[in-house]
């Protein structure tokens, strides 16, 4: 009995340290953020007709606010970051002005409205069967799935910016990917490594190369060669790297970085293969799950952008709309108000086809709508770090240290400067057409002064952008998908970082050749 009682407090202080959770990981970095915007100086460039500052402009301004309303900043910043509107007068996000949305409160009722529809979907077995046969059919193919999926996603990706609409996906693959043998990490891996691979060798994505493409005066095809290739390789990475891991750990479960849980989404047991064959109305909930899913998919998607070769301004997160681009007539240009209600909508005819009772389709949809409220809480809190530098005006003297520092470099070294430069940026802007409308005014200037095309300027951006999109916790893709797939933060940084170095050594040496070789022909 002495030697048990003894040993317990130095099993008790041996105890491992456990990394924070997703909320407590993004609270964290507020503060941090908040800390660091207290000791860097407000200024601001001047700005053209179209709003984009005017490179050699920069100046110091007095901080626009007092040290109560720094403290305010922080305390608000959750609040701002679900419902924050940003005034076109002052550029201050608040809840108390008339302005355009700024916080994340579309993706999070877009995500809530997609846990009804899978609670409601998942109460009639449907989907669980369904995954049990493919599983069963797949058996020891599960790579080409995983290889499908992410090709998939990286094409959305490169040529319509697709990212937050994947998050409906996980609860789909989840369960299939947990019945061929593979943890939670591999699901979130094939979907965040697919669909932002595709964001950071974006071709024609007329939110990101459409949008620095007019700002830097160049056609959106420009440059698509060299971005074509990088896009193969990147997401050939991409796909090797996943698939190793997925190799790994059906082959040995203990090399599982996350490990295996046995409950899955509202308590129901991973799905088994077996030989249970669907009903008549299994059947019609998954033509309606396929329906709703296809729509969703075909519904953002800017058509007339993408085959129009369109540039100019264009917003992602609001609007989803493109300036310069005159839709098509069969373009529905749907966003988060009408994809949350296509779910919520869909949710009921489940409910109906089913033969559930109205209090059932009630109680089953608001339990899946809380089943989102994690998620929700990390990316209320991401948006919040983005209101905090945009209300201490603290943004433009990051943009003016960025100016200094590849001011001067030669062809290949601005080339590689350029996409290092913004990768500290792109964690304070996660929105690639608003990274795009502040760096790029600043980068074609100097780019023409080092020799170097504004064309591969463009690539540059956008291979620094989307390197910090791969990692940064104010990416609601990066911290949503890992929190509905309830993956560590740490586990998903331990799984990533070599092939983050892969990828960055890789655009290096591309933009460096690139630029090289540009500089030499007549």
């Amino acid at each position: 009995m002495s030697e048990q009682s003894s040993s317990a407090p130095s099993q008790t202080s041996k105890r491992r340290f456990a990394f924070p959770s997703a909320v407590t990981t993004l609270a964290i970095v507020t503060v941090l953020v908040w800390i660091a915007a207290l000791f860097i100086p407000a200024g601001q460039y001047t700005t053209d007709a179209d709003g984009s500052p005017i490179p050699g402009t920069y100046q110091r301004i007095e901080s626009p606010l007092d040290s109560g309303e720094r403290v305010e900043q922080l305390i608000l910043a959750p609040v701002n970051g679900i419902y924050g509107l940003l005034s076109p007068v002052r550029g201050i996000v608040d809840t108390n002005t008339i302005g355009r949305l700024f916080g994340q409160i579309g993706v999070i009722v877009f995500i809530m409205s997609i846990g009804a529809f899978i609670s409601i979907s998942f109460a009639t077995r449907s989907l669980e069967v369904a995954v049990a046969a493919l599983a069963n059919r797949l058996r020891s193919r599960g790579w080409v799935l995983i290889t499908a999926i992410m090709v998939l996603f990286s094409l959305l990706g490169s040529t319509m910016g697709f990212s937050v609409e994947t998050f409906g996906f996980y609860a789909l693959f989840i369960p299939l990917m947990g019945a061929l043998g593979y943890d939670r990490l591999v699901t979130a891996a094939m979907i965040i490594l697919g669909a932002t691979i595709g964001v950071m060798a974006a071709t024609v994505n007329p939110f990101s190369i459409g949008v620095a493409s007019g700002e830097a005066g160049v056609g959106i095809g420009d440059g698509i060669v060299l971005r074509l290739i990088l896009w193969v390789l990147l997401t050939t990475m991409a796909v090797g790297w996943v698939l190793r891991y997925a190799a790994k750990v059906r082959s040995d479960p203990g090399a599982s970085l996350v490990g295996f849980e046995e409950a899955g989404h509202e308590g129901h047991s991973p799905p088994q293969a077996t030989d249970e064959t669907l009903s008549g109305t299994q059947k019609w909930v998954l033509v309606i799950t396929a329906l709703a899913f296809s729509m969703m998919i075909f519904s953002v998607i800017p058509w007339s952008s993408i085959f129009g070769g369109s540039t100019g301004p264009a917003d992602y997160y609001v609007t989803h709309t493109v300036a310069a681009a005159v839709p098509f007539w069969f373009e529905l240009n749907w966003w988060f108000p009408q994809l949350a209600m296509l779910f919520v909508i869909a949710s009921v005819v489940v409910g109906l086809v089913a033969k559930m009772n109205e209090k059932e389709i009630v109680r089953l949809i608001a339990a899946g709508a809380s089943d989102m409220m994690g998620p929700a809480m990390v990316m209320l809190l991401a948006g919040g770090v983005s209101a905090i530098m945009t209300n201490t005006k603290t943004l433009d003297t990051i943009l003016y240290a960025m100016e200094q520092l590849i001011t001067g470099a030669s062809a290949g070294g601005f080339a590689v400067a350029a996409m290092l430069v913004n990768v500290p940026l792109a964690f304070l802007i996660p929105s690639s057409s608003g990274h795009a409308a502040l760096a790029m005014p600043l980068l074609s200037p100097l780019a023409d002064f080092a020799s170097v095309s504004r064309p591969l300027t463009i690539t540059a951006w956008i291979l620094g952008h989307g390197l910090a999109l791969l990692v940064s916790p104010t990416s609601v893709v990066v911290v949503g998908g890992l929190a509905i797939a309830k993956v560590g933060y740490d586990k998903y940084l331990r799984f990533v970082w070599p092939l983050l170095v892969g990828l960055f050594l890789v655009a290096s040496v591309a933009l460096a050749i690139a630029a090289t070789l540009a500089g030499a022909s007549p």
